[in-house]
């Protein structure tokens, strides 16, 4: 008995300073983001465009892209996601091309992103011949996005208990009302707690659109899908790794990055939000 005990404390213990390191490193990370690169932001900083070399001006031009960016890569993911995850659980047949289809999407995955930036290259911007543009970036995006969307929705349909299902059926509906009247607004919760966590990840990708969407400088917004734009994470990228005036243009840099985090920690809040907000509202 007392062994059994001396190993649960261990086994705690070590939890808890794992637990405690991880809020430690968080910390120093968000403190030294915060330090750095707050000197930078303005209204002046978020709402022009940048100048003189890269060595003044704002991230205008970046802020904008990268939500021309998220936003397409959404708006095609997001419905194909839903609508692949709902074939898989309630019309997937046959089983092996299932079972193939599983494996496919749970290796694109785990797949680095740099291999979905050659990708888009290689298909969008040569062989469709979209070029480095707005849609060759968000096509890669959307693709990047798939496998989690198709995943999260999966998981949050087959949590919806079955006598839900049954219920349905035993009253006479069909499988397709079952699943547009009671599956998915049952899941929609967690399916788009996974759409929004999504967003955020493609927000913050840089290798997918550094060959298919990026361009280093630009003072003008893009005027259609056909357009290179700019993007916070390839911004930050050049700035540390081609700019040539590093006194003025690494402040800069953090603080790009700063914005950057501040809009994932608010699309994880939004997250957190909108599932709560949409449980209460199914209590009353």
């Amino acid at each position: 008995m007392k062994r059994r005990e001396f190993t649960d404390k261990l086994v705690t213990g070590v939890m808890a300073l794992m637990l405690g390191l991880t809020a430690l490193f968080l910390l120093v990370f968000l403190v030294r983001m915060f330090g750095q690169g707050a000197r930078a932001l303005s209204w002046e900083f978020l709402f022009t465009a940048p100048r003189n070399a890269m060595r003044e001006g704002g991230i205008y031009p970046a802020l904008v892209g990268t939500f021309l960016l998220t936003g397409l890569a959404m708006l095609i993911a997001l419905p194909l996601g839903v609508f692949t995850a709902v074939w898989l659980t309630n019309y997937g047949r046959p089983l092996w091309l299932v079972r193939i289809l599983r494996v496919a999407i749970n290796t694109l995955a785990g797949t680095p992103s740099i291999i979905f930036g050659l990708f888009g290259m290689a298909v969008f911007a040569n062989l469709l011949g979209f070029d480095i543009s707005l849609l060759s970036g968000g096509l890669t995006l959307a693709i990047l996005a798939l496998p989690v969307i198709i995943n999260n929705t999966e998981q949050a349909l087959r949590g919806v208990p079955a006598d839900f299902r049954e219920a349905s059926l035993a009253l006479g509906a069909t499988t397709r009302q079952t699943i547009s009247r009671v599956l998915l607004p049952t899941a929609l919760p967690n399916i788009l707690t996974g759409a929004i966590i999504s967003i955020g990840r493609v927000a913050g990708e840089t290798a997918p659109i550094m060959f298919t969407a990026a361009t280093f400088y630009s003072r003008r917004l893009p005027r259609g899908l056909f357009d290179e734009v700019m993007a916070l994470p390839y911004h930050i990228y050049g700035l540390m790794t081609e700019g040539t005036h590093p006194a003025q243009q690494v402040p800069i840099a953090y603080g790009t990055a700063l914005v950057l985090l501040i809009l994932v920690l608010a699309i994880s809040a939004a997250a957190i939000i909108t599932r709560g907000l949409i449980r209460r509202k199914r209590q009353w």
